[in-house]
C-alpha cells in the first residue's frame, strides 16, 4: 500500500512541473480512477433543535440571517481615474456624424493603373472611356416654330430655332429668327452665333454676336445674355444687343410645356423686346418696342416631331406702334397659327 502510494505521488509531481504542451495525453483512453465517496454527515444529538432545509434554489437553510453591511467599510470609489472616453464603438461614422461645412477632401491626384501599366497608355484609356461615357462632343437642333399665320391678305410665316455642339459645359450655339409674307418676302430675319458655357446644372451663359439681315440697313451687335430652366420648368432666356454705332436693344421671353397626355402638350409662351434709343432706320422707337403672347397645343406623333396649332398676339408699343401705322399696318394683331415644332 505504501509503495502504490508513493508510485501515485510521483507521477503528480512529474505532470505539475512539466509543461502543458509537453504533457503524454497518449493514456487519456485509460478508465480514471473513481473519486471517493462524500462521508455521510454525522447524526444529529437527540436533543437538538430540528435542522431546517434550505428554500428551493438557494444554497443556504432557510433560517440563515442576512448579513449585516452597515458596518462595512465600502470606502467611495474614485471614477477621476476611470477613462470614461467614447470606445470605438460609440463613435459617430458616417450619416450619424454632425452637420458641417468643412470643404470636400480633394480627389486622389494619382491613378492606381498607372503603377502596373505605362501612364501614357492609361491616360489614352481614360479619355477614350470619358468619351464613350458621355463625355463627347454633341450636337442638337431645335425648331421650337415654324409656322403659317393666315391673315387676310396678308398670309405671313414665322420661324424661331436654335442649334448647338459640344459638350456638357462648353458649346457652341447658332440662333436664328425672323418672319415674313407669303407673297411679300422676309419682313425680319436675324442670325446669332454664341459661345455657350454652363454656370449651375440649368443655366448657360452666352456671349458672341448678332447680325440682322431684315428690316434694313443691316446692322451688326454684340451679344451677351442666359438661356436656361428657371423653377418649375420654365424655358426662359434674355439678352441685351449693343450696335456697332452705339444702339442698344434687349430682349426677354420664355415658354412652359404643360403636358395634358403623354403626347398632347400645351405651350404658352411670351417675348418682349426693348430699345435703348429711336431707330428710325429700322422703325424701332425707345422703350418697349413689341410683344408677343401665343397659346399652342401640340401633339407629338413622335418625340421629335409634333404639328401644333394655337393662338399668337402681336402688338407693337410706343413709338414703334408709330411707324406701323405710318407704314399702313395695325400696330396688334391677333391671328390663328399652325405649324410643327421638329428637333434632331
Amino acid at each position: 500500500m505504501i509503495r502504490r502510494a508513493a508510485i501515485l505521488a510521483s507521477g503528480a509531481l512529474l505532470a505539475a512541473g512539466a509543461p502543458a504542451a509537453a504533457q503524454d495525453h497518449s493514456m487519456h483512453g485509460m478508465p480514471m480512477p473513481k473519486a471517493p465517496a462524500k462521508p455521510k454527515p454525522a447524526p444529529a444529538p437527540e436533543n437538538a433543535a430540528p435542522r431546517q432545509d434550505a428554500p428551493p434554489g438557494t444554497d443556504k437553510p432557510a433560517d440563515a440571517q442576512p448579513m449585516d453591511h452597515g458596518g462595512m467599510d465600502h470606502g467611495a470609489m474614485d471614477h477621476g481615474a476611470m477613462d470614461h472616453g467614447t470606445t470605438p464603438a460609440m463613435q459617430a461614422v458616417g450619416t450619424a456624424l454632425e452637420a458641417g461645412d468643412a470643404p470636400a477632401p480633394a480627389p486622389p491626384a494619382d491613378h492606381y493603373a498607372d503603377r502596373f501599366f505605362p501612364a501614357s497608355d492609361m491616360e489614352r484609356s481614360r479619355k477614350a472611356s470619358m468619351r464613350e461615357m458621355g463625355g463627347r462632343p454633341l450636337g442638337s437642333v431645335l425648331f421650337n416654330l415654324a409656322e403659317f399665320q393666315p391673315r387676310p391678305g396678308r398670309d405671313a410665316y414665322r420661324w424661331e430655332g436654335e442649334g448647338w455642339f459640344g459638350g456638357d459645359v462648353n458649346r457652341l450655339t447658332v440662333k436664328s429668327e425672323g418672319e415674313g409674307l407669303v407673297r411679300g418676302g422676309i419682313e425680319s430675319a436675324e442670325v446669332q452665333l454664341l459661345y455657350s458655357r454652363a454656370i449651375d446644372p440649368y443655366f448657360n451663359l452666352q456671349a458672341g454676336v448678332r447680325h440682322d439681315f431684315r428690316p434694313g440697313p443691316a446692322r451688326t451687335y454684340a451679344a451677351l445674355g442666359f438661356e436656361g430652366m428657371a423653377p418649375y420648368m420654365f424655358e426662359v432666356e434674355g439678352a441685351v444687343f449693343l450696335s456697332t454705332r452705339g444702339e442698344l436693344l434687349g430682349r426677354l421671353g420664355g415658354y412652359y410645356d404643360q403636358r395634358i397626355t403623354q403626347r398632347l402638350i400645351l405651350q404658352p409662351r411670351a417675348e418682349f423686346n426693348f430699345s435703348a434709343q429711336d431707330m428710325p432706320a429700322q422703325h424701332i422707337g425707345t422703350g418697349l418696342t413689341s410683344a408677343e403672347l401665343g397659346l399652342r397645343l401640340r401633339y407629338e406623333i413622335a418625340r421629335r416631331f409634333a404639328p401644333y396649332v394655337g393662338l399668337s398676339w402681336e402688338a407693337k408699343a410706343g413709338r414703334t406702334a408709330d411707324y406701323a401705322r405710318a407704314d399702313g399696318e395695325k400696330p396688334s394683331a391677333l391671328g390663328l397659327v399652325a405649324g410643327v415644332r421638329f428637333w434632331f
